[in-house]
């Protein structure tokens, strides 16, 4: 089975709202945590998707997985205290339903711009390779600093910006997670940097530049442009 874990525990402190989490802002009626679902949902090499979710907002959630008639949608979950722990929240509902040989693809709930190319891709990759950490290359020159002065000037060439899916074996994914708690590790910011701690290769797919993480009033902006865009094009056949 190939799963998707779509991790949306966060409260948004940077998209400055008031009114509720970033992945429920909604565009055109619809929130942003339903357009990056859906794109999961429709792949068809996507088999069951678990869903972690702020408590407070299962409810509403799950009312909105209806309307839309999410059929793969098998588990929401609360979150946990950190990022970690809500992830391993996912694992544990997703090892129940699909089991250790299954793939699971780690994406955030905010970032609704991932193509089925790259899903497919990173399936593929887990398959003969064992992992897929979806990057794009660096666009900007990158400088280490301490105390205010670059002390290197990094070839970009080189360089990769990390984002999501992310995608592993959900067994030595699950393993990985059992190890940190076991030795205390709670703070690994992603799932690539817990696996890769563990001792994990860990191979790339190329992905899309507008597969951005929607986290500031600009990116939802950014995000609007890109579903017009889409939307225009179905209409006017550009």
């Amino acid at each position: 089975m190939n799963c998707a874990l779509i991790f949306a525990g966060g409260t948004g402190q940077r998209m400055n709202t008031k009114t509720r989490p970033k992945q429920f802002l909604e565009l055109h009626g619809k929130p942003i945590i339903l357009y990056t679902i859906e794109v999961f949902e429709n792949h068809p090499d996507i088999d069951a998707i678990a869903v972690v979710c702020l408590g407070d907002w299962i409810p509403f959630l799950q009312k909105k997985l209806a309307h839309y008639d999410i059929a793969k949608v098998v588990a929401v979950v609360p979150g946990g205290a950190t990022g970690q722990e809500s992830i391993r929240h996912g694992l544990d509902a997703l090892m129940e339903k699909a089991g250790p040989e299954a793939t699971v693809l780690v994406h955030d709930g905010v970032r609704p711009l991932v193509r089925p190319e790259t899903i497919s891709d990173c399936i593929q990759s887990v398959a003969e390779r064992g992992s897929a950490i979806t990057v794009t290359p660096a666009i900007e020159t990158i400088v280490q600093e301490e105390n205010g002065e670059i002390v290197n000037v990094i070839d970009r060439s080189a360089c990769r910006l990390a984002k999501a899916p992310q995608c592993f074996n959900l067994g030595e994914l699950y393993a990985a997670h059992e190890r940190a708690e076991a030795e205390g590790l709670g703070d690994f910011i992603d799932s690539a940097s817990m696996m890769r701690h563990f001792g994990h290769s860990l191979y790339t797919v190329e992905g899309t530049p507008e597969n951005i993480k929607i986290t500031t009033p600009s990116d939802f902006y950014i995000f609007r442009a890109f579903v017009d865009a889409r939307e225009n094009s179905q209409i006017f056949g550009l």
